[in-house]
């Protein structure tokens, strides 16, 4: 049933975010990555990304700067998702390893939008189980809710009275480069291998 309901959600919070990003082609009028590009934020690419404060899974506060220190992969989830989580963030250190085994080096990164129970131990045996270089941020409700805002995502806790609540989040992953912060954002229905081809083409135009 739950699994059901997040399904359910998970629909609607895409149409939701439907309405804050218009989709289209891109034109390439002065934009070096626009062969890469499946599509455009309204505003432009400079209205995703921003300075945010946040705690590590190993205790250390870390800036926006510090985090995106090299080409990265974001994503906004939470360590007691029943199954969307776990599989967004699975696909994405399998595109990590991909992009690896062509010599690039590109950081997963998975930012809790549950920071009541996430916290830095938590989040530590978590990445620890999915991916040796999968970093773990968390930090205080205000800090999340900043990062979140940065980046246009959407988190809301149901509250239930009990600590088996669940949280409807949006999923998108995004990918942010230090030289140009964020420049291209993907789906959930993305394969590894398709996000691969994806990074690689904006890690080669760079």
């Amino acid at each position: 049933m739950t699994r059901t309901i997040a399904l359910i959600s998970g629909l609607a919070l895409i149409g939701l975010i439907g309405v804050t990003f218009f989709f289209t082609r891109s034109d390439g009028d002065r934009d070096r990555f626009a062969e890469c590009r499946t599509g455009a934020v309204a505003g432009g690419a400079g209205q995703i990304g921003g300075d945010f404060t946040l705690v590590s899974e190993t205790g250390e506060t870390v800036t926006e700067k510090d985090v995106i220190d090299q080409p990265a992969l974001l994503y906004f989830g939470y360590t007691f998702c029943p199954d969307v989580c776990p599989l967004d963030t699975v696909r994405n250190v399998a595109a990590v390893d991909i992009l690896a085994e062509r010599g690039e080096i590109v950081k997963p990164v998975f930012i809790s939008i549950d920071p009541e129970r996430d916290t830095p131990e938590v989040l530590a045996e978590f990445t620890d189980n999915i991916h040796p270089r999968l970093l773990g941020l968390t930090g205080s409700l205000e800090q999340v809710k900043t990062a979140s805002q940065a980046y246009r995502t959407y988190f809301s806790k149901r509250d239930t009275g009990d600590e088996y609540y669940l949280v409807d989040h949006s999923t998108f992953t995004y990918l942010t480069l230090p030289e140009h912060g964020f420049v291209e954002f993907f789906r959930r229905d993305t394969t590894a291998e398709a996000l691969a081809e994806s990074v690689q083409c904006f890690l080669d135009s760079r």
